[in-house]
């Protein structure tokens, strides 16, 4: 589904309710990663009803068992769409039969999106429907935004600008599980260059960002993009090796620790819906 205004264009499959693309009108700039599948053959996954990895793959909830694989499976299906406006549209899924094998409990997860001028907004609304059970979930976003590889700005061209942090302290992955080891960046007037390297032992985790704000953007002609991501407590960044993009992750909820019991309601970062109660979140991106 194509959504537009007389400013950006926008992208997105029902297949896990995906954004795609990200284009400026005019000059059609692609402000999305290509999704190569040498690299990473995905664009904008949603990661639902976990975000990370759990310890073994597996999590206890009242006495039994469940596996799910790391972020969840929400990205695997295929969401009911409905375009609202030239500019609005709204993805739903609801549990089935199938969901309850590895996820015990109802819920409805929407994506709305919409364009407002050069802003793209990202919301995600999680309703519990059930009459009297609590929903136990985490849930974030994973956009990968292109970096590069444009002929006149290459990827050491970019940096992340980061306005009420001087440093970063990145809780470090082990065997996709958050290690106790914490990494402390340094940033040069709030800024983090980029380069390649920064990723080879996996993502940049952050727990305690101050600012809520990132821009990213190069030295050579300014183009990137700020993003924003009030109410979401963590922050992961990331590429794959070597390749022309940066993920920036709006996070509810986060990866096991190597010493988490694996009791589910015991998660770090999970959230809590009583029966018939709904939770909103919004992350945006403003194409610069």
């Amino acid at each position: 589904m194509r959504l537009q205004n007389g400013y950006i264009q926008a992208t997105i499959e029902a297949k896990g309710a995906e954004l795609k693309s990200l284009k400026r009108i005019g000059d059609d700039h692609e402000y999305m990663w290509r999704a190569d599948p040498a690299y990473w053959a995905k664009t904008s996954p949603i990661l639902f009803p976990i975000v990370g990895a759990l310890k073994e793959n597996t999590y206890q909830y009242e006495g039994r068992i469940y596996e799910l694989p790391r972020h969840g499976f929400a990205r695997d299906h295929v969401f009911d769409a409905t375009r609202l406006a030239d500019n609005r549209a709204e993805f739903i899924l609801k549990d089935t039969i199938e969901t309850r094998q590895r996820y015990p409990f109802a819920f409805q997860l929407t994506l709305r999106y919409e364009l407002v001028e050069n802003t793209l907004y990202c919301t995600y609304v999680v309703h519990n429907p059930h009459h009297s059970e609590r929903l136990l979930f985490s849930v974030g976003g994973h956009p990968a935004f292109a970096v590069g590889g444009t002929g006149d700005a290459g990827y050491e061209d970019y940096f992340l600008e980061f306005p009420d942090d001087d440093e970063l302290h990145c809780h470090l992955l082990e065997r996709n599980l958050i290690a106790d080891e914490v990494e402390l960046i340094p940033l040069d007037r709030h800024r983090l260059p980029l380069r390649h390297s920064l990723f080879y032992r996996d993502a940049l985790v952050l727990k305690s960002l101050g600012s809520h704000t990132i821009t990213l953007k190069n030295h050579i002609n300014g183009r990137g993009v700020r993003f924003s991501r009030e109410g979401f407590p963590y922050v992961g960044i990331w590429a794959a090796k070597d390749a022309d993009f940066v993920c920036l992750e709006p996070w509810c909820g986060i990866a096991d620790s190597a010493a988490h019991n694996q009791r589910f309601e015991e998660k770090e970062g999970i959230q809590r819906l009583a029966a018939g109660e709904s939770w909103q979140r919004t992350w945006e991106v403003t194409c610069l």
